[in-house]
């Protein structure tokens, strides 16, 4: 074992939690991201229902400009495979720039959605479960 999973393995271990055996409620539902200016409608989607969906169903705060207005109700996250328990990856669709991510579900109420385009480009968000 690496010394890099042996540290994982104890951390693990040393906080009693594993997210491998981690139990969500389920990810459908409304999110807005960290910013507070987009809302998504997050949907079970694909063949038996195992993949996972993000639309774009709201945008506010600034972020309802002319330029965005035309990736309303359309796909950020299109058909993301599981990858874990609490976890997919797949292909993101960002105001038109395409990247590669994965979705993670932190807790009942936050995701955390990394995307790379090109693989050298990263950038992390938080999403939050949106109630009214």
């Amino acid at each position: 074992m690496t010394l890099f999973k042996t540290l994982i393995a104890a951390a693990l271990m040393f906080t009693g939690t594993s997210t491998a055996f981690a139990q969500f409620a389920s990810p459908v539902g409304l999110w807005e991201i960290e910013m507070r200016d987009s809302r998504y409608d997050v949907a079970m989607c694909g063949p038996n229902n195992s993949q996972l969906c993000a639309t774009l169903v709201w945008l506010g705060n600034g972020a309802d400009s002319p330029e965005n207005l035309p990736y309303m109700n359309t796909l950020l996250i299109d058909h993301a495979p599981p990858a874990g328990p609490g976890k997919w990856r797949g292909k993101l669709h960002i105001y038109g720039q395409n990247a590669t991510g994965t979705i993670t579900q932190i807790n009942d109420n936050q995701f955390s959605l990394k995307g790379c385009a090109l693989l050298i480009i990263c950038k992390t968000y938080q999403m939050y479960r949106y109630t009214k």
